[in-house]
Order: structure tokens, then sequence, then C-alpha cells
């Protein structure tokens, strides 16, 4: 999200007539966009500012600002505590960013973190900040209202709203004829897109995007359990260029582990969402995110999670200690209590089992034949070029003649956990 947030960011600006550089020596404006979800992210942001204060004293006309969630959960203390940050700018505010700019111009400090009901950037046609012309992100809705006592985006990016799907399949439809290939659409719940004007789910959307060409690859991210319907499975199976790889965080294997979450759904529920799954498409991948240490967490809360990491057989997964974030459910209500020493432990564990189970599924596809999209040029060897199948899985292929944007025919032959290995066995066009 705080990427396709970038991109409309990079839009809003370039329509005020600033250009982009890669140079941030050169720049006399520079954001930061960031996030709250764990404390180490906002830690990064701070090392970054740091940073940032010696070319500001180099130059000192250059405005530094700060946007996303991080800025609208601090506010006000973020322009106390970092002396050199001139704007901050929340989610939902980024149409006013010109006349913060304005503002800042004229000696001022400047914020914006106002979250709104209605917003959701839908007019707005993104700067495409990938480079490789062939993958793309479309935000599809903003806000959540799952509430999991661990998160603070409900406060960060307030309620949910969708778009008016027609400007998403409109925005897609664009982006194929400019020659993308393969497009994510984005949401905090995908699921829990709804434009009841027209009576349009999740599902229903995601068959309108399919269907702007079968040579346009479609991905989204990221899926609730809760949420999961047979619908959205159903129509995933019946289009092939909808991408067979679903990212359904689970968080804890533990039904009193989810309880406490707020998630809504118990260790059976997760289980037989994985099971449909399998079920309408037995080659679909499944990755997740996961928590270790959450509050009051057992060994056998523990024990719980890496049983249904072994059960699941996850392709990937993201994997983080908790870190109480203020002002949730769970910082008001349960003690941080599980120890340090025990989360790193215990993430570690998690960690050992992942690594395992992303080989083991990678091993399993060693003489299998898959349709890639190229994507780059690898960053080993100017002779190979790289590009994901439709279960997200990266593959390291020849060059040779072929570009991004082609898909081919890949056959893997070696791997590691993390990536396929193949040659060339066919172009494709379709």
């Amino acid at each position: 999200m705080n990427f396709s947030d970038s991109e409309i960011v990079g839009s809003i600006l370039k329509n005020h007539q600033f250009d982009s550089t890669n140079n941030v020596a050169e720049a006399d404006l520079v954001f930061i966009n960031t996030c709250s979800i764990r404390d180490n992210a906002e830690q990064r942001v701070r090392k970054r500012l740091t940073e940032f204060r010696a070319l500001k004293k180099k130059k000192p006309g250059m405005i530094i600002g700060i946007l996303g969630c991080m800025a609208e959960r601090l506010k006000d203390q973020l322009l106390e505590e970092e002396k050199m940050v001139d704007l901050i700018v929340g989610p939902d505010a980024y149409r006013d960013l010109p006349n913060l700019i304005q503002t800042v111009e004229s000696g001022q400090k400047a914020i914006n973190v106002l979250l709104s009901l209605e917003e959701t950037y839908a007019d707005i046609n993104p700067v495409r900040l990938t480079g490789n012309g062939v993958l793309a992100y479309i935000s599809i809705m903003r806000g959540c209202e799952n509430f999991c006592s661990y998160c603070v985006v409900p406060f960060t990016r307030g309620k949910e709203r969708s778009r008016n799907p027609q400007t998403i399949v409109d925005e897609a439809a664009g982006l194929f004829q400019q020659g993308y290939r393969e497009i994510t659409l984005l949401g905090q719940n995908v699921n829990s897109f709804s434009w009841e004007e027209e009576n349009i789910n999740f599902a229903h959307l995601v068959h309108k995007v399919a269907s702007v060409d079968p040579l346009l690859r479609v991905r989204f991210a990221t899926s609730h359990p809760k949420d999961l319907s047979d619908e959205l499975l159903n129509v995933m199976a019946s289009h092939s260029n909808i991408c067979k790889s679903i990212h359904l965080p689970v968080q804890s294997g533990s039904s009193r582990m989810l309880k406490m979450m707020h998630r809504n759904y118990t260790r059976e529920w997760y289980m037989d969402r994985i099971e449909a799954i399998r079920s309408f498409m037995p080659d679909c991948a499944v990755t997740t995110d996961i928590i270790a240490g959450f509050c009051t967490e057992t060994e056998e809360d523990h024990q719980q999670t890496l049983s249904l990491m072994e059960w699941a057989a996850y392709d990937y997964a993201y994997m983080f200690k908790y870190s109480e974030r203020p002002n949730t459910l769970a910082a008001k209500k349960y003690p941080d209590d599980v120890a340090e020493t025990v989360k790193s432990r215990r993430l570690q564990e998690i960690i050992n089992l992942q690594q395992e189970l992303s080989l083991r599924s990678n091993l399993r596809d060693i003489g299998k034949t898959f349709t890639v999209l190229a994507e780059n040029t690898s960053k080993r060897s100017v002779n190979q070029l790289n590009g994901r199948n439709s279960q997200n899985k990266m593959v390291v292929f020849p060059r040779k003649d072929f570009k991004p944007g082609d898909y081919l025919d890949v056959v893997v032959r070696d791997c590691t956990a993390a990536t396929l290995k193949g040659e060339i066995a066919l172009q494709r066009t379709h």
C-alpha cells in the first residue's frame, strides 16, 4: 500500500511542476513514506531522518516531509522531536501537498493528518515507479475495520471505502495498453471490497479485471481469512490469467491467540479455508504472515503455530516478533509479557521451519514447466532474466533474445529455498 501511495504522491506533485530524481542530494523536496505496523519500521524512519539531517545542513532550503501512517500516528510529536522535518501528511491528505509545500516555503511548518470517509484517489493516474514497465499496482480500497488487537492500521488509515469498480477496470485496461502485463490489486483487506451501488463484491471485481485481456496477469493482496469466499476461489480457478497464489495471513496457529488478536476466526476455520483453496486450485501457492511472542503466548501456543505451518506447507511467510503499538487494544488490555529472548527464539524456530518448507516446495517444482512473465535482468548476471510464475515464485533463466514483458515456458532444473532456476522451453504469446 505504501508503494501505491508513493505513486499517487508522485502523480500529484508531477501535476504541480515537480520532477523526480534518483539522487537525493539533488532534491529540493524529500518525502519519507512511512509505516507504523511494527516498531522497527518506525525506527528505520528515525535513522533515515538522521541521514537527511546532514544533507539539510548543506542545503538549508531542502524541504523534508513525512507521509503515511507514522505521520498520522505521531503528528505534532514528530515536528517537536525531529526539528528538520518541515511537513507531516497523513494518508488521506496527499491532495493537499501543493498547499502544504507553499506553507513551508513561506517559512512555517505544515501538517494535515485528517482522515477521510470518502478519499480513494480514484481519479488520479499514479506515476509508475517500478521502472520495468511490466508490473503495476492498483489501489482498490483504503482503510480497515477489522481492528485486530495488535494493529494500528484502522487508526492511521481510517474506515474502509472502496473505489468505483469501473475506475479500477479502466486503470487496468489503460496499463495493459501501455504495455504492462501484470497488475496487483491492493487493499488492507481486499476481500472486503464492496460497491453497493451496483452490488459488486471483490469476486465480481476480480472477474472484471481479469476479463480486460487474457494477457494481463492479475494478483491481489491482502486477503483476510474470515472473508475468503468460495465465490472468489471459483473465479480464480476459472481464469487462467488470475495468478494461482493467495497471501492468507494466519498470525498464529492457536485459537486462543487468534481470539486475543481479534482475528475473528479459529484454527479450524483457517484450515477449512486452506482446504477450500486446494480443492478449487490444487496448484495454488499459499503464503502467510506470522507473529511470534504475542501477549501471553505459551510454548503450547507456539507449538500449535509450528504444527499449522507444517500442515499448511506454506510456500513463503513474512515472520515477525510482536512489538506493542501504542493505542491498540493489545497495548491497552494485554501485558507484553513474553520475554524478548523467548520471542527471538520462537521467531528463529518459525524462520527455520519456513526455510525448510520453502525449500521442500521448490524441490517439488523441479522438472515442472511454468509460464513465466519476464520482469528484469537478473542481479547476478546480465545473461539471465528473472520473472515469476503464476504461484508468485521467482524464476531465473537464460536471457537469450528475450526481454521483460515476454511470456516464456520455463522448465525448472534446480532451486534454492528462495528461487527456481530453469531453462527456456517455449516463448508464449498468451
